[in-house]
């Protein structure tokens, strides 16, 4: 064979050698898929009030800013998101509003992660709460514990009569659905500081005696809501020691939820911007994957 011939034939076996090589040591590479993401709940959740609205779903007074899209953003999740003010935990299965249909229609077998804070509303147990506890104590100018008078365990009995095993049954429909999703559900930050705080009152106006009367309430939703959780093999997302410090009485910046007068950026007795943040960051801890 004549030289350049041979030298044609051997530069064209190394190039075929080299491209064996090379495909064998670096496959291709495949983008990871994003995480399949349904972000379930009530207005906590949805974070109404707080600015950017979702055009998409103008009943559910739903946000782009809520912890759901927080965590989505920072995992890369594809979120579904199907959060809506006002939601009870009926509204996980039924329809909510006429278009506004069941929220376990957004939850798969392939999903892979659920959130959601749900039971506040049911039986209109703790915001109904909150704001009868504001009527009385408007009533008594601050003094006293006229709420916890009038109503004493009414509010505490349904808790345990009705949210508790609605909140329970709403967990076992979605983990059903998606048996290989991790559900989290979180508790609710603290609305009302542990005693009176001097000044509070022109914006919340609950009475001195009453406020660790609602603290209390909020403190047994709280416990229920893990109660089902941990019978669900559900994620409790435990928000009371963090939000600690950070209820609706404090300044603004340090809050994470709105007063019911003179608030700013998000619904009264809801949580705002920065509250919502703090929702997203304690799940991401929960969870393991902040």
């Amino acid at each position: 064979m004549p030289q350049h011939a041979l030298r044609r034939a051997l530069t064209a076996t190394l190039t075929a050698v080299g491209a064996l090589a090379l495909g064998l040591a670096a496959p291709a590479a495949h983008a990871a898929e994003p995480l399949p993401y349904a972000a379930l709940g009530d207005s906590y959740s949805a974070a109404t009030g707080v600015s950017p609205t979702d055009s998409t779903s103008p009943l559910c007074l739903r946000s782009t800013a809520n912890y759901p899209h927080v965590i989505a953003s920072r995992l890369g999740a594809a979120l579904t998101d199907v959060t809506c003010g006002g939601a009870q935990t009926k509204d996980i299965t039924a329809a909510q509003y006429p278009g506004v249909g069941p929220q376990l229609n957004a939850v798969t077998a392939s999903t892979r992660l659920v959130t959601l804070t749900i039971g506040g509303n049911d039986e209109n147990t703790f915001i109904g709460a909150l704001l009868a506890c504001g009527s009385a104590g408007i009533a008594t100018a601050g003094l006293g514990s006229p709420c916890k008078t009038l109503y004493g365990s009414t509010f505490d009995d349904k808790i345990d009569a009705s949210v508790y095993p609605a909140v329970r049954s709403a967990l076992q429909a979605i983990r059903a659905k998606a048996p290989q999703a991790r559900v989290a559900i979180l508790g609710y930050p603290w609305i009302v500081p542990a005693k009176a705080v001097s000044g509070c009152f022109v914006k919340l106006p609950i009475a001195s005696g009453d406020v660790p009367y609602l603290r209390a309430l909020q403190a047994h939703l709280n416990t229920v809501v893990a109660r089902a959780a941990a019978e669900t093999g559900s994620t409790f997302v435990d928000l009371a020691g963090v939000s600690n410090g950070h209820d609706a009485c404090q300044a603004a910046g340090t809050r994470w939820v709105e007063p019911v007068l003179f608030g700013s950026g998000a619904a009264p007795a809801h949580p705002n911007t920065l509250g919502e943040t703090k929702m997203a960051d304690q799940t991401l801890s929960t969870l393991g994957l902040g």
